[in-house]
């Protein structure tokens, strides 16, 4: 008999997407006429950059020539001119970063829930709470025991380390999804000497780091002292790059870094994710890692920041609005998410139907991200400049926040 791994049964029945994409759903079959402008998922309206595309065609191509054809990727965690595109990209924020210890992946959320698999069942995972599912659920599926940091008004929804509880596993997001807070510099410092402390690891979240304006904030928790020995760091060039579609992302392991046997043992991290990777991933293809070459040339990077000065266009419009309905909120500077609070709907399903049914407006509700988001709502700025101006003027005219 084929037993089931009954961890999965400790899932939310639903996950928080599925549930909106329902609910949206319901309402598009009840309401045809509607014109639905849907600022909920954060994927990307503007497409491939050209230089993306125009690498990303030529190495389709050379798949069709026998001279250039290329089949497995020997090492499966991608090619050297990918890599070293990496490598110097980090360079833009003082930070060394060897060519061998990125790792090319299929998308920053496939690494956020499989390095999962090379953590032990017993170790203790922190989260901060409004936290990203993927954290969790993945965890859950593992079997390890989950506990919070707050996040909330209070702390401008940038949870510090709480020196008297121990976590061996800490997930950090920055800038942060959903709430669009960005940790400064000091404050990862206090994680960073946390996790040290401890022996413990941090899987950094930076997939939203191209969205950083003020340069004193960091880009990557490599800017921060001692993080070599306690971080990996995730990216993706999803949002940054429009590959939500076409999926590629890297992280970056430090060699200096060990996971420890029961015997206290040092293991060095990044051999064993390259042999969990060896065993279950069989590689990013040829010509999306060429597309993603391009996006770390020198047209790329300039179309790359034209498509973030567009997204950032519609976090201005959201948060101006917000602004003039004197309504709570954080991000948009410096991050796609914009998370407000508004008294008149507590709970917050209730405003998700209210948006949803009164102005065709699709967002996220702050609870579906845990205990802390209750009472939040978050907005994002994917959606094209002319949907995101309807969307605020309909919110401005219609709903009282």
């Amino acid at each position: 008999m084929a037993n089931l791994n009954e961890n999965f049964l400790k899932l939310k029945k639903n996950y928080l997407f599925v549930e909106i994409g329902q609910r949206v759903k319901a309402y598009a079959a009840a309401n045809p006429d509607k014109n639905i402008i849907r600022m909920g998922i954060g994927d990307v309206t503007l497409p491939l950059p050209a230089a993306v595309v125009a690498a990303f065609e030529k190495a389709v191509r050379e798949q069709g020539v026998k001279e250039t054809f290329r089949g497995y990727e020997d090492s499966g965690l991608g090619y050297d001119f990918l890599r070293d595109r990496v490598s110097d990209y980090y360079k833009a924020f003082g930070v060394s970063v060897d060519s061998s210890e990125v790792l090319i992946s299929d998308g920053a959320k496939s690494d956020c829930g499989n390095f999962g698999d090379i953590f032990s069942p017993d170790n203790t995972v922190l989260v901060s709470d409004p936290v990203y599912p993927v954290y969790v659920d993945s965890n859950i599926m593992g079997g390890r025991t989950i506990i919070t940091a707050d996040s909330n008004r209070e702390n401008g929804f940038r949870a510090l380390p709480n020196n008297d509880i121990h976590a061996d596993i800490i997930y950090l997001c920055s800038p942060n999804n959903p709430t669009g807070s960005v940790y400064t510099k000091d404050e990862l410092k206090l994680w960073v000497d946390y996790a040290n402390n401890r022996k413990s690891v941090i899987v950094f979240d930076a997939a939203y780091e191209a969205f950083i304006s003020e340069p004193d904030l960091p880009r990557s928790i490599f800017q921060i002292d001692g993080a070599r020995t306690c971080a990996v760091e995730i990216c993706s060039l999803s949002k940054t790059a429009g590959f939500t579609g076409t999926r590629c992302g890297y992280t970056v392991i430090p060699k200096e870094l060990n996971l420890y046997t029961s015997s206290n043992e040092a293991v060095n991290l990044g051999d064993t994710w390259r042999r969990r990777q060896g065993s279950k991933f069989n590689g990013v293809s040829y010509p999306v890692q060429r597309a993603a070459e391009a996006v770390f040339s020198d047209e790329g990077q300039a179309e790359v920041k034209a498509n973030l000065d567009y997204y950032k266009t519609n976090a201005k419009i959201i948060t101006d609005t917000l602004d003039e309905l004197n309504v709570s909120y954080t991000g948009g500077k410096n991050s796609p998410y914009i998370w407000f609070t508004s008294k008149r709907f507590p709970d917050s399903w209730a405003l998700f139907d209210k948006l949803l049914n009164d102005v065709s407006v699709v967002g996220t509700p702050g609870s579906g991200f845990g205990k802390n988001g209750e009472g939040w709502f978050r907005l994002t700025a994917f959606s094209t400049n002319e949907k995101t101006a309807e969307a605020m003027k309909r919110i401005r005219e219609t709903i009282q926040l």
